[in-house]
C-alpha cells in the first residue's frame, strides 16, 4: 500500500479557474488539488481542451492518441502545466478534440444558454479518457491509484471501469450540486460504448433515461459531497432530487467534507480590490470599505445605517424572490441593500425597478465583477444568503474572513460554516452570522431586523466581526479529509 507520498489520483473535472469557471466547481477544481499537493499527494488534473484551456495551459506536449475509441471522434491527450500562482502549479492533461471541444460558448452550452446538443458525447470521452488513464489499458507511464470524478460530466468513469476486466484504480464521486444529473436519452447508452445490460435499476438507469450522475453514485467506491450537512440532506425526498432511495442505501460510503477557500485570494489584509485594507485588530479601517462602496452604488452615504450586501445568482434556488418580497421593509428598518448578480431575467428586472422606487437605500448591478465582489464582502455591515438549499456555499465564508457577519438560511454548508448569534454562543465566542429557519419571507426579515439592531450595539458586534475573523476556513482540513478516503480505498 502506497503512503501519502506515493499516492496518485487523477482528478477529472469539466472546469478549473481560471481558464473555465461557471461556478464553485471550478474554484475547488483549482485550490484542492494544490491542498491535496501540499500532503504530497501527486494529483494531476484531466480536462477537456476548450479554446480557453488550450490557451491557458504551459508547456504542452503529446503523451497519447486515441483514434480508435469507436464512439468517439479522435482525440488527443496533451500533458500540460496550469499556473494558479507564481509558485503554485498543478499538472494537467486536456483532452485535445476539436470535433467536440473546440466551439466559442461556454463548456456546457452555446452562446445562447442552449445545451450542446452532443454533451452526452462530448462528457463521455472525458468519461472514458478518464477510465482508460485509471486502469491497466493506460497508454502512458503514469497511472493513478484513485480516479476522482467531479458532478455528472465524469460519472461515467466509474461506470467505465467496473466494466473493464484488469486492473484498476479506486473511484471516488463529489457531487457539487446534486440538481445537474447529465440525464439523456436510452439511445446514449450503445452510442457511449456501454453494455445494454448496464441499462437497469440497479446501473445506469434513471427513470427511463441514462443518469451521467447516477452512473457515478451506483458504481463508485466512495462518495463525496461538499458539506456534512448536504450528505444528510440528499438522503431525504425533498433535496435528494430523485436519487435519495439510492444515496440512503450507499450512506455508509457517503462523507461531507466542507470545501475550503482560497485564503490568500480572499484576505481584507491584502485584497487589491479594496479601498482600504484591514485586519479584526483595526476593524475600524473597514467602515472606509462601506462609504466608498455606498458613494460607488449611489447610496446615501451614512456610517450608522446597516448596510446588507449580496453577490448571488439570482434565481429560486439562491432566494431572490423573498429578497425582493422582504426589500421595501428593509429600507424601514432604516437599512440600505446592495446586490450584485444576474440570471432570471424577471428577477433581474424586479429588482432594477425597486432601485427606482428606492435610489438611496437600493442598489443593483446586473452582471459581475470580481473587484466589485470583493468590495461588497468588505463594504457591507452583513451578508445576506437565503438559498433554500446550498450544497457548501463560499461567500458566507469569505463574508465572516471579512468581519461581515452573514444571514442564512440553515441549509447544507450555510448550516455547517454559521454559528447563530444569541446571548450564550457570543458569550462563549462561537457566534459568527445570524441563521432562520423556516424559509419564508417573515423569518427572513426578522432576522435582518435582529441583524440591525445587534449592529448598533457596538460592543457586541465588533466581538461578533472578530469571532468571524478567527474562522479558519482554508482549504487544508479538507484536503486532509480527501486524503483519509483516498487512503482508506486502496488494498
Amino acid at each position: 500500500m502506497p503512503s501519502s507520498q506515493e499516492l496518485r489520483v487523477l482528478f477529472i473535472t469539466p472546469e478549473v479557474f481560471p481558464l473555465c469557471k461557471t461556478g464553485g466547481l471550478g474554484d475547488v477544481s483549482a485550490a484542492l488539488p494544490i491542498a491535496l499537493r501540499s500532503l504530497q499527494i501527486d494529483v494531476r488534473l484531466l480536462l477537456p481542451g476548450y479554446p480557453q484551456v488550450l490557451a491557458g495551459v504551459k508547456y504542452k506536449s503529446k503523451v497519447a492518441e486515441f483514434n480508435e475509441l469507436p464512439q468517439f471522434p479522435p482525440a488527443t491527450l496533451l500533458s500540460a502545466r496550469l499556473s494558479l500562482s507564481k509558485s503554485e502549479h498543478v499538472p494537467v492533461f486536456v483532452i485535445d478534440c476539436p470535433g467536440l471541444y473546440r466551439r466559442e460558448g461556454g463548456p456546457y452550452m452555446d452562446a445562447l444558454g442552449r445545451d450542446w446538443p452532443d454533451n452526452a458525447l462530448r462528457f463521455g470521452l472525458l468519461s472514458k479518457i478518464g477510465a482508460i488513464l485509471s486502469s491497466d489499458a493506460n497508454p502512458i507511464a503514469w497511472r493513478p491509484h484513485i480516479a476522482h470524478c467531479n458532478d455528472w460530466q465524469s460519472g461515467l468513469t466509474p461506470a467505465y471501469l467496473h466494466y473493464h476486466s484488469g486492473k484498476k484504480a479506486a473511484t471516488v464521486m463529489t457531487i457539487h450540486n446534486l440538481a445537474f444529473q447529465g440525464i439523456f436519452p436510452p439511445g446514449s447508452v450503445v452510442q457511449l460504448g456501454l453494455p445494454p445490460d448496464s441499462f437497469d435499476i440497479n446501473g445506469v438507469e434513471y427513470y427511463g433515461n441514462l443518469s451521467f450522475l447516477k452512473a457515478g453514485l451506483y458504481h463508485s467506491d466512495h462518495i463525496t459531497t461538499v458539506s456534512p450537512n448536504y450528505a444528510e440532506e440528499i438522503q431525504t425526498e425533498s433535496l435528494g432530487f430523485g436519487l435519495q432511495g439510492l444515496l440512503a442505501g450507499r450512506r455508509q460510503h457517503i462523507t461531507g467534507i466542507l470545501n475550503g477557500i482560497s485564503t490568500s485570494e480572499w484576505d481584507p489584509a491584502t485584497d487589491p480590490h479594496l479601498e482600504k485594507n484591514y485586519t479584526s485588530k483595526k476593524l475600524s479601517d473597514k467602515a472606509i470599505n462601506k462609504s466608498t462602496l455606498q458613494q460607488q452604488m449611489g447610496l446615501a452615504v451614512d456610517a450608522d445605517i446597516p448596510l446588507f450586501g449580496v453577490v448571488s445568482r439570482l434565481n429560486h434556488q439562491k432566494g431572490t424572490d423573498l429578497l425582493i418580497q422582504v426589500a421595501p421593509q428593509i429600507t424601514k428598518i432604516p437599512a440600505q441593500l446592495v446586490i450584485l448578480g444576474s440570471d432570471h431575467a424577471e428577477l433581474e428586472h424586479q429588482l432594477t425597478a425597486l432601485t427606482q422606487t428606492y435610489p438611496r437605500e437600493i442598489a443593483v448591478r446586473i452582471g459581475f465583477s470580481e473587484a466589485l465582489s470583493h468590495l461588497i464582502e468588505a463594504g457591507a455591515d452583513c451578508f445576506l444568503m437565503p438559498s433554500r438549499f446550498e450544497p457548501c456555499g463560499l461567500n458566507q465564508m469569505y463574508s465572516q474572513r471579512y468581519g461581515t457577519p452573514p444571514i442564512v438560511h440553515a441549509t447544507g454548508g450555510l448550516l455547517d460554516t454559521v454559528v447563530d448569534c444569541t446571548p450564550i454562543t457570543l458569550a462563549n465566542g462561537s457566534a459568527s452570522g445570524f441563521v432562520f429557519y423556516p424559509m419564508t419571507a417573515e423569518n427572513l426579515l426578522n432576522t435582518i431586523k435582529r441583524a440591525a439592531t445587534a449592529y448598533h450595539h457596538k460592543k457586541n458586534w465588533q466581538r461578533l466581526q472578530k469571532n468571524c475573523m478567527a474562522k479558519d476556513f482554508s482549504w487544508h482540513t479538507s484536503a486532509a479529509a480527501y486524503r483519509e478516503i483516498y487512503l482508506s480505498l486502496l488494498p
